[in-house]
């Protein structure tokens, strides 16, 4: 897959810079924003074929940033990441959107099939019913 542009949203600058750097030297195209706001603000400025986003953010976590993509960018899929083993977590977020949910630390061939899938996934166009 080329051109991929992801959006990698997480308030951990430890986590931030060397996974997208990492994203980079696989030639995926990454905007990093350190806050939900932040991440809405380039939602509305650019294109995203998937969003990567920590659960455990403070102000606005990621289920609460997930419900916002869901309502204003559904064709974006969202990838849920956290550090804190939660399985009730992981059942909201899936409930309210997440393509998927996956722990930290992630492996990055793991995070990338999982973005490729999403993008996939969300690029099929159902088939209509000509009757």
């Amino acid at each position: 897959m080329e051109d991929l542009k992801v959006l990698l949203v997480d308030d951990e600058q430890a986590f931030l810079e060397p996974m997208a750097a990492r994203l980079a030297r696989r030639r995926i195209s990454c905007s990093t924003a350190q806050s939900g706001k932040e991440a809405l603000k380039l939602l509305q400025e650019e294109c995203f074929n998937c969003a990567i986003v920590d659960v455990m953010m403070p102000v606005m976590d990621g289920l609460a940033l997930l419900r916002r993509i869901r309502q204003d960018y559904p064709g974006t899929p969202v990838i849920l990441l956290t550090g804190h083993a939660s399985v009730e977590l992981g059942v909201q977020g899936m409930e309210l959107g997440a393509f998927e949910y996956l722990m930290k630390p992630v492996d990055l061939d793991e995070l990338l099939d999982t973005v490729r899938r999403a993008v996939l996934e969300t690029e099929r166009v159902p088939e209509r019913d000509n009757a």
